[in-house]
């Protein structure tokens, strides 16, 4: 497989098709405005929402951002018609090329227990399972949501 993407920041023109990609991915949830992450993602300097295009057309996303210490990555998506042709991993290599050069040797990530495609896909690049126990707390006031 000789998969190749370019590469780059988002912009303004990608957002409307990113949010629909991630719409057709299954990343969205109603308690989660992909145009609000987008936009927070977009104001910072340690974030940032990175497009991979193939012929132009946006088939591939990663959220990427860090706190200092660790980075983390969201809104993996691969178009699904373009699925399967080493898409994921590319995105994902561009993830850590940014976290790298922004100095950060930690990437974490969250996938829903469920999500079995998803848990295979990280474990073949190298991702294990965390010792660590997440715990959440909504700061707006609303309840906690079910399966969130």
């Amino acid at each position: 497989m000789s998969a190749s993407l370019a590469i780059d920041a988002i912009a303004d023109a990608d957002v409307e098709p990113l949010v629909a990609l991630w719409q057709r991915c299954g990343l969205t949830r109603p308690w989660n405005d992909p145009h609000a992450d987008i936009a927070l993602a977009r104001r910072r300097d340690n974030s940032t929402v990175l497009v991979g295009r193939d012929n132009g057309a946006i088939v591939a996303t990663v959220m990427v951002g860090h706190d200092g210490h660790r980075g983390w990555v969201y809104y993996v998506a691969v178009d699904p018609s373009c699925q399967k042709r080493g898409y994921g991993r590319i995105i994902m290599a561009a993830a850590e090329d940014w976290l790298r050069s922004a100095g950060i040797s930690k990437l974490q990530l969250l996938v829903r227990r469920e999500n079995v495609q998803a848990n295979a896909f990280y474990g073949s690049l190298g991702f294990e399972l965390s010792t660590s126990v997440m715990f959440q707390k909504w700061l707006d006031g609303r309840a906690t949501t079910p399966s969130n």
